[in-house]
């Protein structure tokens, strides 16, 4: 008998510290098709579950697929309308089987603090009880009641930086069908505590903490009963009650063997925060000390202003520290957001001579606009794909752009913030990032896919921004004390526990 799964997705990560609004043109400029568009996608956790459906011989019932780079909160009228749409098709497709929800887990839309605990309950109540869902959702997931209580399984990715997107979507594909086969009876518990770290410390390569919190998760597969490990390192940059990171296990009906493991692996995650807090140092301590370096190129990454966390990327605080070098400044790649000063290098032309204000213009709050000349080198159309990652093959878009020289530094100056998986920004302007002194990188991860093999040192800058390196001097409004950084210990701590017994 064939099955019939319906699938769709609404993917992205919400900053709700600053930013730009999040609205249906930036889903355009990444990903965005409706109904039998979705079967063409071949890439990311959408390609990955039609692959195993398709081989499964399941009928699917598309929906929609939405992605796109992360920014602030994603505007009312575009959530509204993403979400009528995936439930208005979802009406018209039942009966179905099973649904599948490729999702993120740190989204906000205006008047929504859930967008994904809203979808799945949303899509709970259209289908019943007894048809299985299954989500997917990102290791930064903020996993909340909602979610776990409405969905048979919840399944995150399994590495940062994140290169298992396709992968995860095959193994939620895989969940679903053996649940609709009755192969399964998914029985999930969530445990977290209240520890809100960046992502600098949390790469999943190496012998680091989280790392090793990563694969001892997933050496819990093997155990009888063990469906699914998932292993959550909290978006760190939302203003939300009930934050926190730590584990989440499906088991095959046993409830008491996913809560116990699920505990197991919060308590884990407290006994590691010290070493998942990083430190940093302001832009001047970081080139003084490039400086002394032979050789380079030397990474600064600007982490507080990561387009990939949220941020605008407009910051020019870097900048700003390399041009009070004067005569002295080495060569040096600045990446920086400002759509007006693209748009004046492209009236001017190739050669032409400006004199300009610099960024701060989509976030003013985090600093003021650099007032400098500058000689554009390059014009570009800021068209670019993606060679890996979660938008691996797909076209990304940075908008009329424009490569400018300050003396012997080079600006990237794009009209709209993008998700950096490696270089290919740079090299879509034919300029090799690996070839000079100092880089300046906006993402606290990625980084790594470029210069690991090359970097002659590495420094985590302090500066303002919507995505530092830690959430010390962000005070939360509504996540209740205590927590880790703001609270070192927390006596007589328990983790908060969720299952999704009542499905059953």
């Amino acid at each position: 008998m064939t099955v019939r799964i319906a699938i769709g997705s609404v993917l992205t990560e919400c900053n709700q510290f600053g930013g730009s609004p999040i609205d249906l043109d930036w889903f355009k400029r990444y990903e965005l098709a409706w109904g039998e568009d979705v079967l063409k996608i071949d890439s990311g956790v959408v390609g990955g579950a039609l692959t195993v459906l398709t081989q499964a011989g399941a009928e699917v019932a598309p929906l929609l697929a939405a992605s796109t780079c992360p920014g602030g909160c994603i505007t009312a009228d575009c959530y509204e309308h993403l979400r009528s749409e995936l439930l208005q098709r979802l009406l018209a497709a039942v009966p179905v089987d099973g649904v599948l929800l490729p999702l993120h887990g740190a989204a906000v839309a205006e008047g929504v603090d859930d967008p994904e605990g809203d979808l799945i309950e949303a899509v709970r109540k259209i289908v019943g009880k007894q048809i299985p869902i299954v989500a997917t959702l990102d290791l930064h997931a903020h996993v909340t009641r909602a979610m776990v209580e409405n969905a048979h399984a919840l399944l995150a990715w399994e590495t940062y930086p994140h290169r298992d997107a396709a992968t995860t979507g095959e193994r939620g594909a895989r969940l679903l069908l053996d649940t609709v086969a009755g192969r399964c009876r998914p029985t999930m518990a969530l445990a977290k505590v209240p520890v809100i770290v960046g992502g600098l410390n949390g790469g999943t390569d190496g012998e680091g903490d989280f790392a090793r919190i990563m694969r001892d998760a997933k050496s819990d597969e093997a155990k009888d009963s063990v469906l699914s490990t998932s292993v959550f390192l909290v978006h760190t940059f939302l203003d939300q009650a009930d934050l926190g990171g730590g584990g989440l296990y499906v088991t095959d009906g046993d409830a008491e063997l996913a809560r116990k493991l699920a505990t197991d692996r919060a308590q884990d995650y407290w006994n590691a925060r010290h070493e998942l807090e990083a430190d940093a140092m302001s832009p001047a301590q970081a080139i003084e000390a490039g400086l002394a370096i032979e050789g380079g190129p030397v990474v600064l990454v600007e982490t507080a202003d990561c387009a990939g966390g949220g941020a605008s990327g407009d910051s020019v605080a870097t900048l700003r520290a390399l041009l009070a070098l004067g005569e002295q400044i080495p060569t040096a790649l600045v990446p920086v957001v400002d759509p007006d000063v693209a748009t004046a290098c492209h009236r001017a032309g190739i050669g032409a001579q400006l004199h300009v204000e610099l960024g701060h213009r989509l976030d003013p709050q985090w600093g003021s606009p650099l007032e400098v000349d500058v000689q554009v080198e390059v014009l570009h159309d800021g068209q670019f794909r993606y060679d890996g990652g979660i938008w691996d093959g797909v076209l990304g878009g940075m908008g009329p752009t424009a490569v400018v020289r300050i003396g012997k530094v080079r600006v990237l100056i794009s009209s709209h913030a993008t998700y950096d998986w490696a270089d290919e920004q740079w090299r879509a302007v034919g300029i090799d990032p690996r070839e000079t002194k100092f880089v300046v990188a906006k993402n606290p991860m990625n980084f790594h896919n470029v210069y690991d093999e090359v970097a002659k040192a590495v420094f985590v800058l302090d500066t303002p921004g919507p995505t530092p390196a830690t959430i010390r001097q962000h005070p939360l409004q509504r996540m209740r004390r205590p927590y880790f950084p703001a609270d070192d210990d927390i006596a007589d701590l328990e983790a908060t526990v969720w299952t999704n017994e009542g499905l059953w």
